[in-house]
């Protein structure tokens, strides 16, 4: 007859929990079963797990083949080590409390595996705690100052811009009033230098006397030569007369 250690379900929709059995592998999967090795509950985070691991490794040793997910469940809870260890020892490779050292070092560092898995899991829960609160914070936040601008009195948008419109106009006037006043003065400023071309245009008119005053002077010397010649000679027969 062969025999097989695997799962058998119970439990209700959705919840189900498994119990570790050794059974015919002719029987049904939920049917009669030879004995019970304990119970594997996948529900519970991380899956919880109670074995006997000495009647395991017993029906191991007599030739029972466990199933795919038996043999994990069996591999994680060290059954499938202590079967290796016990053969060991039953073929003389290695003593008895060698095999038990070496099954309780390796229970030890799956003892510590386990619990930084749980810090882990533990630090991961509050953290998505920490979160969700952080968003429903925010929520709420975003939900009050909806609210809040919903009640709030409206505002009168009306005045600001009329006088924006009031400050335009002004503006524009006085840009208006600006280029006025600039092409009035452009206008004066080309008056006055209308006249003041003209006077530069006349000027050598008015040089023209010079010109004749200088051709004129030969003669007003050539007249004071000959004053100054008759009054010598009217002097000279009044020296003679006084002799």
């Amino acid at each position: 007859m062969a025999v097989k250690i695997r799962l058998a379900r119970r439990g209700r929709k959705k919840k189900a929990i498994y119990d570790i059995v050794v059974a015919d592998a002719r029987a049904p999967r939920d049917g009669r079963f030879i004995e019970k090795l304990g119970i594997y509950n996948p529900g519970t985070n991380p899956a919880s797990i109670v074995l006997e691991a000495d009647k395991a490794v017993d029906w191991l040793l007599k030739g029972a083949q466990p199933t795919d997910t038996a043999r994990s469940i069996l591999q994680h809870e060290g059954v499938m080590l202590k079967k290796h260890l016990q053969v060991g020892v039953i073929k003389g490779a290695i003593t008895q409390e060698v095999a038990d050292s070496r099954f309780d070092e390796w229970k030890e560092s799956k003892t510590d595996r386990k619990a930084t898995a749980a810090d882990t899991l533990t630090q991961k829960k509050d953290s998505d705690k920490q979160a969700r609160l952080d968003a429903e914070r925010k929520v709420n936040e975003a939900r009050a100052e909806a609210i809040a601008k919903k009640n709030a009195p409206p505002v009168e948008e009306a005045p600001v811009v009329e006088e924006a419109e009031a400050a335009v106009d002004t503006a524009t006037e006085e840009v208006s009033d600006e280029v006025t006043t600039d092409a009035t003065a452009s206008a004066e400023t080309a008056e006055e230098v209308a006249p003041a071309s003209a006077e530069v245009t006349e000027a050598p008119a008015a040089t023209a006397p010079v010109e004749t005053t200088e051709v004129a002077a030969p003669a007003t010397t050539e007249t004071d030569a000959t004053a100054s010649a008759e009054t010598t000679e009217t002097d000279a027969p009044a020296e003679k007369t006084a002799e």
